[in-house]
């Protein structure tokens, strides 16, 4: 699905971008295959604050979540007004384990 033009969450929701699902490269350089759809690709994932909802409180746009495997929804493509496309996903705020100011390291 490609959307295009404002997006707003409702409510509390929030809208996560820059989750990765491909390949890895340790801090010492060796590259790690994509594990998506195996059950070592079975883990949290990062994903950055892309939009919040009018009742989010806790989490800020810009911030850095860690998601529980699978407590998101599918992707949604979203044009931004420079023509570049974001991968865009809705989490469920429950399954937030931790919140950071910074893209975290690998």
């Amino acid at each position: 699905m490609k959307v295009k033009g404002k997006i707003k969450p409702l409510r509390d929701n929030i809208l996560i971008s820059d989750m990765d699902f491909g390949s890895e490269t340790t801090r010492t350089g060796i590259i790690l295959n994509s594990d998506d759809g195996k059950s070592t690709g079975i883990r949290p994932r990062w994903g950055k604050v892309f939009a919040i909802g009018p009742e989010q409180k806790e989490i800020d746009i810009g911030d850095w979540v860690l998601v529980e495997h699978g407590r998101w929804t599918r992707t949604i493509n979203y044009e931004l007004d420079d023509g570049k496309e974001l991968e865009l996903r809705m989490i469920d705020n429950k399954a937030i384990l931790m919140v950071s100011d910074d893209k975290p390291a690998q």
